[in-house]
């Protein structure tokens, strides 16, 4: 297939590159433009008084290839919406907090060198917002990161990362997967090897269509009446009704007047009318629930959550929400969290990746560097180290030294021995080293290390000889032949039922009882030994 650029259009080998192509522009191509219209950092604010229609207006029209004011609509909703910024923001720092890695392509040298330079670029300052940047597509769709480099000295490297306003870009009507940069004559291509566009795609369809700002836009407007009908009814709520009267012969100057009044009560509290004049005060009964306009803000809040995080566990708790209702709402925030990472990881290899390592090493290779976003899996140590006491396994150190999270000391490092036994006390004068006085009613230690070490005795004496592994023995042999054998799990469930029938429950029991007595017992003991009693 040969060398594509990040918008899959073939190129020739870096020998034989296009003059255009063979060195990335030091210059900004996509810088904004106070004179001009397409290109203008200030735009406008269709979420003021935003109405369904218009709002259904502007969403078709992001589809039929204008989508300046969708684009400025979600900006919008970033400032007004305040449940929606705050989500959306945990979103994309929780991908931000995660860790990158880099992985060489092969082991040789220049794999390796490759690999190095990427993680230099990665792990410099100026990239460090690159993540906050692209994950703004999240909201919006897509969004593109224009990049500065500096080709005075190799290796040559982006030194500048700038995101670029979305309502700079459009698509033509013929491809409206292909993101084009607007200028005051039309539109023109994006420089090849001086860009990254990430795209995130909430749903499957065009890429306009994919942002989450999109449904989140309804939630807004019908956030926006419900929030200005709350105000209304908090500012009349609990003040009386106010009626003016007038005597049928009353001009139109008194009934002015008396209008006037009437309106300076709710504002001043005061007014002046004539004494044929009378206002009436009505007190306002409220029936009904007052806390409507709240519960329905609340509602639309965890509509909100759900739609960016997926849950509304970690942002709107309730009350009687246990643990494992917590932890279902983590698993399901860290599925989408790994998500948007891996998504962003095949953008900056796909894009970011080539154009770094075409223009500093001149050579033909089957892979590149890996760029790696995500949090290191975890080991269960404490059940690693107890499956292998328990079949006896042999483990390397290196690898032990891996989990423990210390590094294999080096023969020159000065080094702390955790596994010696902590030294005793120093003798007091009189008493034989070794042979400190016992304290009054207290077994001595040396009684209290003979009884520890009976008690081990008698454990691995009833683990070999009557402890529960010949009592399980039996039950288990073959089991795993005449598992293989069978051709339904209604098979296997009667196997395993025949063969747990023939286990002597009683004394198995008794065993388990006399073996956790006796880990009882020892455990006692030695708390008492490292108290030193």
């Amino acid at each position: 297939m040969g060398l594509l650029d990040i918008f899959s259009r073939p190129q020739q080998a870096f020998a034989r590159v296009e003059p255009a192509v063979t060195k990335p522009s030091e210059k900004e191509q996509a810088g904004p433009l106070a004179t001009s219209f397409a290109r203008n950092p200030r735009g406008g604010h269709p979420a003021a008084g935003l109405t369904p229609e218009a709002l259904a207006v502007i969403l078709r029209s992001s589809i039929d290839g204008s989508p300046r004011r969708y684009l400025e609509l979600a900006e919008d909703m970033e400032e007004r919406f305040i449940q929606y910024s705050s989500v959306l923001s945990s979103r994309k720092r929780a991908v931000r907090r995660l860790e990158i890695s880099v992985k060489a392509a092969g082991n040789d040298a220049a794999d390796l060198a490759e690999a190095e330079l990427v993680r230099e670029v990665v792990g410099s300052a100026a990239f460090r917002s690159v993540l906050i940047h692209l994950l703004d597509a999240i909201g919006k769709s897509y969004s593109a990161v224009e990049m500065i480099w500096d080709t005075r000295q190799k290796p040559w490297k982006p030194v500048k990362f700038k995101h670029r306003d979305p309502r700079f870009f459009e698509a033509p009507e013929a491809d409206p997967e292909h993101l084009m940069l607007l200028n005051d004559h039309g539109r023109e291509e994006l420089w090849p090897y001086n860009w990254i566009v990430h795209r995130a795609k909430a749903k499957s369809g065009l890429t306009i269509r994919g942002g989450l700002a999109r449904p989140a836009a309804w939630l807004y407007l019908f956030q926006a009446f419900n929030i200005k009908d709350w105000a209304i009814f908090a500012e009349a709520y609990g003040q009386p009704l106010r009626v003016g009267k007038f005597n049928p012969g009353a001009s139109d100057l008194d009934k002015s007047v008396l209008l006037e009044a009437v309106h300076n009560i709710g504002a001043d509290y005061a007014a002046i009318i004539p004494q044929a004049m009378a206002i009436e005060f009505v007190k306002a009964e409220i029936t009904g629930s007052t806390d409507l306009y709240e519960r329905r803000a609340d509602w639309l809040d965890r509509q909100c959550s759900k739609l960016v995080l997926g849950q509304t566990g970690t942002t709107d708790s309730q009350s009687g929400s246990g643990y494992a209702q917590a932890k279902v709402h983590d698993d399901v925030r860290e599925d989408i969290v790994d998500a948007d990472a891996e998504e962003l990881a095949a953008t900056l290899n796909e894009q970011l990746v080539p154009a770094l390592i075409n223009f500093n090493f001149a050579r033909v290779r089957k892979d590149y560097p890996e760029i790696v976003i995500g949090r290191p899996e975890e080991e269960d140590v404490d059940t690693m180290v107890k499956v292998a006491k328990a079949f006896g396994l042999s483990v390397k150190k290196d690898e032990a030294y891996g989990l423990s999270g210390f590094s294999i000391p080096e023969a020159t490092d000065e080094v702390i021995d955790l596994s010696a036994q902590r030294a005793a006390p120093a003798p007091e004068d009189g008493q034989e080293e070794g042979n400190p006085p016992p304290k009054p009613g207290k077994p001595t230690k040396a009684a209290l290390q003979a009884g520890q070490d009976a008690i081990a005795a008698a454990v691995e004496d009833q683990l070999a000889a009557e402890g529960w592994q010949p009592l399980v023995a039996p039950v288990v042999k073959g089991l795993a032949e005449e598992i293989a054998e069978a051709t339904s799990p209604d098979e296997v469930k009667r196997i395993l039922q025949r063969r747990a029938s023939t286990l002597s429950v009683g004394e198995l029991t008794d065993a388990l009882a006399r073996l956790s007595f006796g880990a009882r017992l020892a455990g006692e003991v030695d708390e008492d030994l490292r108290d030193g009693r």
